[in-house]
């Protein structure tokens, strides 16, 4: 157990500690019992109170004996019966839940609102039908004194199936695009539903039409809301309170508290966190506001704050429920433990768990938070731009870390009044986003980006023609990863380069005359980018359907003279250099001064001798190009360098000495015997080689 004691109220948290395993054996875990304090000292209110990855939902029966819960993975629902402290039952599903009602007092009637359309029905004994929406759902309530389960979804219908006679009735149709939440009221069984659009509409089943309607998103803005609200205020909470009081949840993090019989917001509660409201509850005269990081607890009178239950950087809230006429509540979260929370200020402990008012007070260990709900943490920076920076020092600012904390009515004051017309800012914003969303379906008017334009022309000319041809090789121009060839300078192609007017890699294959009628074509379409650059015009007489051989013999002639310019231009080139070169040599030679040799006494005059290897060799880089470029080095028209050089045959020796040779191996001929008969057939001696 952890107690927490912000705003100077005290907060049980039954589900801190230590969890042990369920493979462990009895006497493994009385042996951890006895070695770790923290094992021992822990509250397990429920046996197995937890799901394997987390858990999504978790409902009351009617009769306040079963704690109902969904979550994965698997997806599945787990009963516990809070008579035994333990698990009742377990199911599993083939896909996950999103919400699910209790259709009878206890467990036996149970309906689940799947993520895949589907909605299963389930008996005491298990699964009893099955059947599919067209939309996907998000929220669904059943009608008790008309016997109708009311889904809604993505779609602007109201669904309605009669579970007495089995089948689909009629659905209500709502102007929204999309409905989020569902909520009936308890007394008068009035049907309200929140809609994407911020609207809360409200249907009477006797009528079955729309009895009324409320603009939340408009109401939801008011002097005290978050300046730096971001988002649409859509509906995402609804929950009714008695006959006559309901409260509405956004998406933007506010809180509006109605009289059905009026359109104007008793209340609006800012969380201040700018996280969408996931639940609303009451207790007693407190509200139960939560969102994902934080539920705030505070008055539905003066709206101020009672206390808070924070998620912390752990986990996140998914759905709250509060025991009626108790401060006992259970938080599905995204954890496998849920959560267990008891505010003995809010209420008493239920029956089934009465020994939690005797343990609580025999508690003493306390943890001081701080909740700073009426005060707003501020940077320096930020007072500058306010006009407070002269309040530093005083009273009204507490410094804290980096910055400092002010109250919160007057950092708005400040803030209406840097920027008095914020509001107005904010409406035409949203006034744009209307109109954009509503111009999504036209024409879509684009611009030629600034570099590359000529490339973006032929890609786009590309484009249409595989269109044309049913085929999708991708587009560069529409492909984040290529988004600097059309953005950044640096890839502006070079046109004057040699390879580029030479290949001609971008226009070389449209003519004239299909520039000519491109550009013509995206002039209705485009709007104009300045210094964009015009194509020549063409003649009249052109035609868009020549030949391809006629396009092919032109383009070789295009090329041809773009090779003949090249290349003369390239002679001129290697010309000035050449002759700049013997310049820079003559001028050198000018300054050059003769060196004097001093001979010695009994030396003779040997001859200038060429520079030694280690002189070349402490020569610059510079220097020793030059010098081969001047001797041996020479520059083609091509642009290639020719170099001339001798190669010295290894092993070639002249006539003389070969003459010499055979002289000698003579001599060293030892002569044949005396007196050796000769061979019939001989015909001398033969010379070896």
């Amino acid at each position: 157990m952890q107690v927490s004691d912000p705003n100077n109220v005290k907060i049980y948290n039954l589900s801190a500690g230590k969890s042990l395993p369920d493979w462990l054996s009895d006497r493994k875990r009385r042996a951890l019992q006895n070695k770790d304090i923290d094992v021992r000292r822990r509250i397990e209110l429920i046996q197995d109170f937890s799901m394997p990855g987390l858990s999504t939902s978790v409902k009351l029966s009617p009769d306040n004996n079963y704690i109902l819960t969904t979550g994965i993975y698997k997806p599945r629902v787990r009963c516990y019966d809070v008579n035994n402290l333990s698990m009742k039952f377990e199911r599993c599903f083939d896909s996950e839940v999103v919400t699910f009602q209790v259709l009878s007092d206890d467990y036996s009637k149970l309906v689940f609102l799947q993520c895949d359309r589907y909605v299963e029905f389930h008996s005491a004994g298990g699964r009893y039908f099955r059947l599919r929406i067209p939309k996907f759902g998000r929220d669904m309530r059943y009608h008790l004194s008309t016997c109708d389960l009311y889904l809604v979804g993505s779609g602007s219908d109201i669904y309605r199936l009669n579970l007495e006679l089995g089948q689909f009735l009629n659905p209500f149709m709502s102007e929204a695009s999309e409905i989020n939440k569902v909520a009936i009221n308890p007394v008068h069984r009035l049907v309200a539903v929140g809609t994407r659009e911020g609207k809360v509409e409200a249907w009477d089943p006797r009528s079955r039409g729309r009895v009324g309607l409320l603009d939340c998103a408009l109401s939801a803005i008011t002097p005290d809301t978050n300046p730096d609200m971001s988002g649409f205020p859509s509906v995402t909470a609804l929950e009714f309170h008695g006959a006559l009081n309901l409260s509405v949840g956004t998406a933007s993090g506010q809180v509006l508290l109605y009289d059905v019989r009026s359109d104007k917001p008793l209340r609006v509660k800012d969380h201040m966190y700018g996280l969408p409201i996931r639940d609303i509850a009451y207790c007693q005269d407190h509200v139960l506001s939560m969102d994902s990081s934080v539920i705030k607890i505070w008055n539905k009178d003066s709206g101020t704050l009672f206390t808070s239950i924070e998620a912390g950087n752990i986990t996140q809230f998914n759905n709250l429920c509060s025991v009626p006429n108790s401060g006992l509540m259970f938080i599905a979260n995204e954890a496998p433990k849920l959560l267990t929370y008891y505010i003995p200020s809010l209420g008493p402990a239920p029956k089934w768990c009465g020994f939690l008012d005797n343990l609580t007070e025999e508690l003493e260990e306390t943890v001081m938070e701080t909740v700073y709900d009426d005060y707003k943490f501020v940077t320096k920076n930020e007072l500058e731009d306010l006009g407070l920076s002269h309040l530093i020092g005083t009273n009204l600012l507490r410094g804290y870390m980096h910055g400092y904390f002010i109250d919160i009515r007057l950092y708005r004051k400040a803030k209406s009044v840097a920027e008095p017309f914020a509001f107005e800012e904010y409406r035409r914003r949203k006034i744009r986003e209307k109109i954009e969303e509503e111009r999504k379906n036209r024409v879509q008017i684009q611009k030629l980006p600034k570099v590359n334009k000529d490339l973006a022309l032929k890609l786009m000319n590309d484009a249409s023609n595989e269109k044309k041809k049913k085929k999708n090789t991708g587009d560069l121009l529409a492909d984040d990863r290529f988004k600097d060839l059309f953005e950044n300078p640096d890839f502006q192609v070079d046109k004057n380069a040699e390879e580029y007017r030479l290949l001609n890699p971008v226009l070389s294959r449209l003519d004239k005359a299909k520039v000519k009628e491109m550009k013509k074509k995206l002039a209705e379409q485009f709007e104009p980018v300045e210094d964009e650059e015009e194509g020549k015009a063409s003649s009249e007489g052109e035609s868009m359907e020549d030949s391809s051989s006629e396009d092919d013999q032109e383009l070789s002639k295009e090329l041809r003279r773009t090779h003949r310019q090249i290349t003369r231009e390239r002679r001129q080139k290697e010309w000035e250099e050449r002759k700049k070169v013997e310049e820079e040599g003559q001028e050198e030679g000018k300054h050059r001064q003769p060196k004097f040799y001093e001979l010695k006494a009994g030396e003779e005059f040997g001859g200038v001798s060429a520079p030694k290897r280690h002189q070349i060799n402490k020569a610059t880089l510079e220097e020793r190009l030059k010098q081969e470029y001047q001797n041996n080095i020479r520059v083609l028209t091509t642009g290639n360098r020719e170099m001339t050089f001798t190669v010295k045959k290894k092993g070639v020796r002249n006539a003389e000495a070969i003459a010499k040779h055979h002289e000698e191996r003579k001599q060293l001929m030892r002569p044949p015997p005396k007196g050796l008969a000769r061979s019939k057939f001989f015909s001398g001696m033969k010379r070896r080689r």
